[in-house]
């Protein structure tokens, strides 16, 4: 048996620029054990350097394992962000620049590439509009990958299975899916030099269940949009409209992916994933400020055009739209799950969204606890799709 290594990939010495799916569970204030929870997801634009890239090593060890060498940077341009309920505000992360976010792939059984180890010492710098965070100790980051890059099969969980809720359960990532380990982690206020600066910290990023986790996908356009619209609600025997809203400016409103036959193992057609939502309103029936997002555990997976495409440019347009939306309503008192996925479709003019509305058709669906207690119902949505960067690029400073 032939045993391999890394150079039997033929990899390029250039960067890895992949669009990344990821999601955190934040606990907000210095106390770990009654601050705020929330789990925020979040997308982005990732750079990683890795071997045959000068300065990079690939190596054999004693016992015949290959590895070779990774790192992420940061740049303006390159990071993670998503919108936060409880700061009702925008927070994206970077790679601390100061500290080095270095790591690498190795073979787990030595002489075959894959499955394979990955593993990075991350430290970043988390931003809001008020505040500037740096933790102390490294977050390791690790997971089992198929191939390089470490594409995540798109539509698929970041689980293996389908888990509901934000706390106090056991969750198996998938492969090509890394997470942090080595948490609880604090993060402190940082100076202009991404030094932390005292002893008391302001956010903790928690142990589960979205421990810092993150995949890379791989989609041919991505959409990030602003948002507006409508929820309606069976609550105590009433109907109640929600307006809701969210500004892609903000990490808000919409991101949606679009997959080419290129991109997937499924034939022809055009797949679409609604990858991150945030819309915000004011529900009094549900105590006060809600948000409409999007599922990390359970992806939203729809199409695009009639099914028959061999490429997105094939699309003809006007063109239909559909999600599987697994939605999810963050509360005052708790986040609520759909207990099953609402039908949602509209028809794109073109790969411009502007104006094209979203709406539920279709049975509607249970709104949950952790618990399955159901409180409510969703009944409609309408959702209607605003301003709008469109590219192949999802750029953390826009």
């Amino acid at each position: 048996m032939t045993r391999e290594n890394y150079e039997s990939l033929g990899l390029a010495p250039k960067p890895l620029r992949p669009h990344i799916l990821a999601a955190a569970t934040v606990v907000f204030g210095d106390d770990y054990y009654n601050g705020k929870r929330e789990t925020i997801n979040l997308s982005g634009f990732v750079q990683m350097n890795k071997w045959p890239m000068p300065g990079f090593e690939h190596r054999v060890d004693e016992r015949g394992h290959a590895q070779f060498d990774t790192e992420l940077i940061s740049a303006p341009e390159v990071g993670i962000k998503g919108f936060s309920y409880e700061l009702n505000d925008r927070i994206q992360i970077l790679s601390n620049p100061k500290l080095p976010n270095t790591g690498h792939v190795k073979q787990i059984a030595p002489g075959r590439n894959f499955p394979a180890e990955f593993h990075i010492r991350r430290f970043g710098i988390l931003e809001t509009s008020t505040m500037r965070l740096v933790h102390r100790n490294v977050i390791p980051i690790y997971g089992i990958v198929d191939d390089i890059p470490p594409f995540k099969k798109p539509l698929s969980s970041p689980y293996l299975g389908f888990p509901r809720g934000d706390h106090h359960q056991e969750l198996v990532q998938a492969p090509n899916v890394v997470r942090g380990t080595e948490l609880p982690e604090a993060w402190y206020p940082s100076d202009d030099e991404n030094n932390p600066i005292g002893i008391t910290p302001t956010v903790f990023f928690a142990a589960a269940p979205a421990a810092c986790m993150s995949m890379l996908t791989d989609p041919s356009m991505i959409m990030q949009i602003s948002m507006d619209g409508q929820l309606t609600l069976e609550l105590g025997g009433r109907t109640i409209t929600v307006e809701v809203a969210g500004d892609h400016s903000l990490a808000a409103g919409g991101e949606i992916l679009l997959f080419g036959p290129e991109k997937h193992d499924e034939g022809t057609g055009v797949l679409a994933q609604l990858a991150r939502v945030a819309m915000v309103g004011e529900c009094p029936e549900l105590g006060g400020r809600v948000m409409l997002r999007a599922s990390w555990a359970r992806p939203s997976g729809g199409s695009l055009g009639e099914g028959t495409e061999d490429s997105l440019s094939r699309v003809r347009y006007p063109s239909d739209l559909h999600f599987d939306a697994q939605f999810e309503i963050v509360t005052p008192h708790g986040t609520l799950y759909a207990a099953n996925p609402v039908h949602i479709a509209g028809r794109l003019n073109d790969l411009d969204p502007q104006g094209t509305d979203l709406a539920l058709e279709g049975p509607d669906t249970a709104l949950v606890t952790e618990d399955d207690t159901v409180k409510a119902r969703l009944t409609g949505a309408k959702l209607v799709m605003r301003e709008s960067i469109v590219g192949e690029h999802a750029a953390v400073n826009v």
